[in-house]
C-alpha cells in the first residue's frame, strides 16, 4: 500500500486516482473545481480545494509524506510545470507529471520530474498493435525493441507441455505467464499441459512476437 497525492481530476486524474483507491491505496485528490472535488467526496475521504500552483498550498498538503506525487494535469502544461516544481522544492520523493508532447517531456524533466508519461501515446501505439496483431489481447512495450504480449495458445499447442515445445529455442520468446479463466499462473514450469482456453503471457522481441502471433 503507498500515499499517492493525485492533483488534478480530469478524465485521467479520476480513472488514475479511482483505481490506485480500489487498489488499497492511501489517496488524497487535489483540484481547483469545487465541484469536481464535491462530486467524490463519497469515495475519498481525504480530498481538498485549491490551486497547487499556489506554493503556501504545497507546502500546506506536507507533500513530502507522500510516496508518490501524480500531476495529472492536461490542458494547462504551464500549471503542470509549477505544480512539478513546486512539488520537487518542497520534498516530494517521486513526482510523475503527464506530458502530450516530446518538448513538454523535455521541460519537465529539467525541472526533476520522476517519471513522464504519454496517456494518450500509449493507448494509441497499444490499440495499433492490436489492430494490427488481431490475436493480441494486451501488450506492454517495455523498450523500442521488446514487449510483452498476451496471446492465445495456437491450437497445435494445446494438450503439449511446454518444454516438449522448445518454444524459447524455437521462436526466441519466454513465456514468463499463462492465464486461464482469468486467473493468472507466473513463471509456469516446463511440465505444464496447454488448455485450450489458455493465455500467455510472453517477452520477447517485437519481431519475434509478431511472428508467433502470424502463428495463431
Amino acid at each position: 500500500m503507498k500515499s499517492v497525492l493525485v492533483i488534478g481530476l480530469g478524465r485521467f486524474g479520476r480513472h488514475f486516482a479511482q483505481k490506485l483507491l480500489a487498489l488499497h491505496n492511501d489517496v488524497m485528490i487535489v483540484d481547483s473545481n469545487a465541484e469536481i472535488i464535491n462530486s467524490l467526496a463519497a469515495e475519498f475521504t481525504d480530498s481538498c480545494i485549491g490551486d497547487c500552483t499556489r506554493e503556501d498550498l504545497i507546502i500546506s498538503l506536507g507533500v513530502r509524506n507522500f510516496d508518490i506525487c501524480m500531476v495529472a494535469i492536461g490542458e494547462d502544461f504551464q500549471s503542470s510545470l509549477v505544480i512539478t516544481s513546486l512539488l520537487k522544492k518542497h520534498g516530494a520523493p517521486y513526482v510523475i507529471a503527464k506530458a502530450n508532447q516530446a518538448i513538454q517531456e523535455d521541460l519537465l524533466r529539467t525541472i526533476g520530474a520522476d517519471q513522464i508519461i504519454y496517456p494518450e501515446r500509449e493507448i494509441a501505439e497499444k490499440l495499433a498493435v492490436r489492430c494490427t496483431a488481431q490475436n493480441v489481447f494486451d501488450c506492454i512495450e517495455l523498450t523500442d525493441q521488446y514487449a510483452l504480449y498476451e496471446l492465445p495458445v495456437p491450437a497445435g499447442w494445446v494438450g503439449h507441455d511446454i518444454g516438449s515445445l522448445n518454444i524459447r529455442r524455437k521462436y526466441h520468446v519466454n513465456i514468463v505467464g499463462v492465464k486461464r479463466d482469468g486467473v493468472l499462473q507466473p513463471i509456469p514450469g516446463a511440465d505444464y499441459v496447454f488448455a485450450v482456453q489458455d493465455h500467455m503471457i510472453i517477452i520477447g522481441e517485437q519481431s519475434a512476437l509478431l511472428k508467433l502471433n502470424d502463428k495463431i
